[in-house]
């Protein structure tokens, strides 16, 4: 078993994936790395369905399946990046919350804005 640093491994931010991006950026790995992110994971976190879905994959592999043509370093589905800006709502701008009125609410005036 080797010893795989985080810089070494060929998924950047491997360890802020979550279980549910991890098939997606796997799929275009060869056998080796996916050997060497089961290494990384069984030495540090080693976490039962992480370990799962890339054994599941390293099977395929050995089973004649290709690595996909794509990026491990791309952006997963599951994580595609904020929308650059702000939002412009505030507190000004927000519409009040729809809350049911209450008793106590029937004996104040409305509100006019």
């Amino acid at each position: 078993m080797a010893d795989h640093s985080r810089d070494q491994l060929p998924i950047p931010d491997y360890d802020h994936l979550p279980v549910t991006g991890l098939g997606h950026r796997i799929r275009s790995l060869t056998g080796d790395q996916i050997d060497a992110l089961l290494d990384y994971e069984r030495a540090h976190a080693n976490r039962l369905p992480v370990v799962q879905v890339l054994q599941t994959r390293r099977s395929e592999l050995d089973s004649g399946a290709e690595p996909s043509s794509g990026d491990a370093a791309g952006l997963a589905p599951d994580q595609a990046q904020a929308p650059s800006g702000s939002s412009p709502v505030s507190p000004a701008t927000a519409p009040y919350p729809d809350i049911p009125p209450t008793e106590s609410d029937e004996a104040k005036p409305p509100i006019r804005g």
